[in-house]
Parts: structure tokens; C-alpha cells; sequence
């Protein structure tokens, strides 16, 4: 961290912006209360948070609603677009999946709100966080180990590996587990793939939990590459990590929802430069366009099964 400094602080200043536009956000349409048992609809509210609305229920990812993705709210990586769906107008919360503690992730603010406004929610987390989430109020939490299953009446959610860390201070780096969250229900198979760095463990995730319906892939936060490598796929290694997940399936091939970019300002590549990477990275692999959704701030898409 002190070189990535070092060496911004004497290419371009510290704290100057990577650049690029934002994305624009558009109006949702959040179905009220829930979508009909054979639908399927997935709004981006921003970064790695969607409202996935199937069999059912209302599911969220990741939640922030924050104005930035750090410890205060007066410093730290500021909200570039405003959240796709403003809270006061979520529909009731069945399951929230949280796939780490990172502050991005994790956020106090959103956590808390969800426990007051949300109480029956039922959130599914790796081995550790179930903790911190109960310390903000959150009462129905399921813990998982890699690969540990947990089924309910409506859904099954399996805890997959991610090549990440965790922590919320200098003093507790890697205390709790981070993941990728796999969740069935009815007829869809649905991945959530959380933060992770490029790791030879997709295709076995692909042969063991696959085919999906719909994988939902970060796409952003990827350089520099020499610190970024280890924790953070960039768009080249997006696409193949679809490809590993997918290769031992037959067609149809799933829906990629692009995530985690275009909210903040992480890492030093500009704010618009994932999403064209990527379209590339999935031409140059010869990938069907539909099947690459790179979404809008508050726009909503059904997947079609």
C-alpha cells in the first residue's frame, strides 16, 4: 500500500480522481411486493448490489446504501452514483447474501437499516461475519465453510471459495471468511461470485454447483495489477472465469451480470474503463452479446427460463 501511494502520489497526486464518466442511472421497475413465482428480475442498485427478485422472494447482495464505502462518512471513496433503488422504496427483504466484511461490502449504515426496516430477513454469510452482522441488529443469520450447504423451504445456498482477504481494521486482517454465495431456488441456479482474484477453483465450482442461470461477475477495482492481481479479477479475467464456470455445461449458456465498478472510486483504472474492457475481453472470446449485461444504476432485467 505504501509503494501504490508512493508511486501515485508522483504520476498523478494522491488524491486526484481516476477520471472517466459515471454511469447513468435510469428509473427501476422494482415489481411491488414481489415478483410472480415464474419470473426472474435482477435490478442493479450499485456496485455489487442488486435486488434479485425470484420464486418469490426478494433477495439482496452486498448492501451499501452509503454515501461512501468506508469506516466514516466524511472520508474514504465517495459515491459516484446514487443508489439504483432508493431504500425507503425496497420491497419487504426475504434474504440478503453477504459475501464478505470489506467496507464496500459491508456496510454499517445499510446493515442496520435493513435490521430495523427488514427484521425477518434471512442473511446468509461466510464463517465469521454472521458476528458483526448481529452486532448491528440482524437477528436470522446463517454462517457457512466453503462448500457447506444450507437449504430452507423456499432456497439453498452453497458458500463457494474466493481467492480475497477480510477485515475491517489493521487489527483484524483475515479474522472472518470471505466467498462467493450459490443460491437455487425453483428452477434457477443463481452465482453470486463476491470480490475475488482469478483462481484455478472455477471450474470446479462450475462442476459442482453449475450450470447457472446467471452469474454475477466483478468486472472493476483492478489496478494497478501488480497489487490488484491477487484479490480482484480485471475484465479480461472476468470472461475467463465464465468460461471455467461454464465449460463443463452444455448451452444455454448463463447471463454475465457485470458489478462491482461504477460506483466508487477504488483503485487508480478510470470509472468507465470496465465495462468497455470487458465488452472486448467477451468479442475476442467469441461469446454471444446477450449474454453480457452491463448494467445501468436502477435497471431492471428478466432472465428468461
Amino acid at each position: 500500500m505504501f509503494r501504490w501511494a508512493w508511486e501515485r502520489s508522483r504520476t498523478r497526486g494522491l488524491f486526484t480522481a481516476s477520471g472517466g464518466t459515471p454511469p447513468t442511472p435510469v428509473a427501476h421497475a422494482v415489481r411491488h411486493p414481489r415478483a410472480d413465482a415464474s419470473d426472474c428480475a435482477i435490478t442493479w442498485v450499485g456496485h455489487s448490489t442488486f435486488l434479485i427478485q425470484v420464486a418469490g422472494l426478494n433477495i439482496l447482495t452486498d448492501p451499501i446504501w452509503s454515501r461512501r464505502g468506508a469506516p466514516v462518512q466524511w472520508a474514504g471513496p465517495k459515491r459516484y452514483v446514487a443508489p439504483g433503488i432508493p431504500f425507503d422504496e425496497l420491497p419487504s427483504v426475504d434474504v440478503v447474501l453477504q459475501s464478505h466484511d470489506h467496507y464496500d461490502h459491508f456496510d454499517d449504515w445499510s446493515v442496520r437499516a435493513i435490521a430495523r426496516a427488514h427484521p425477518r430477513a434471512h442473511w446468509v454469510a461466510p464463517l465469521g461475519v454472521g458476528t458483526r452482522l448481529a452486532a448491528r441488529g440482524v437477528t436470522t443469520i446463517t454462517q457457512l465453510d466453503w462448500w457447506q450447504d444450507h437449504t430452507d423451504d423456499a432456497f439453498r445456498v452453497t458458500c463457494v471459495p474466493a481467492q480475497h482477504f477480510s477485515g475491517r481494521t489493521p487489527w483484524d486482517r483475515n479474522s472472518t471468511l470471505w466467498g462467493g454465495l450459490v443460491l437455487r431456488t425453483g428452477a434457477l441456479t443463481i452465482y453470486f461470485v463476491g470480490d475475488t482474484g482469478f483462481h484455478s477453483g472455477f471450474t470446479d465450482i462450475g462442476d459442482r454447483c453449475g450450470p447457472f442461470s446467471v452469474i454475477f461477475m466483478p468486472i472493476g477495482a483492478y489496478a494497478p495489477r501488480w497489487i490488484m492481481q491477487p484479490v480482484h479479477v480485471d475484465p479480461d479475467e472476468a470472461v475467463r472465469a465464465y468460461q471455467a464456470l461454464t465449460v463443463a455445461h452444455a448451452a444455454p449458456l448463463p447471463a454475465m451480470v457485470a458489478m462491482h465498478w461504477g460506483t466508487f472510486v477504488l483503485t487508480d483504472e478510470p470509472l468507465d474503463e470496465p465495462p468497455t474492457r470487458t465488452r472486448d475481453a467477451w468479442r475476442t472470446a467469441g461469446l454471444p452479446s446477450e449474454k453480457l449485461w452491463i448494467m445501468a444504476p436502477g435497471e431492471t432485467r428478466v432472465v428468461r427460463f
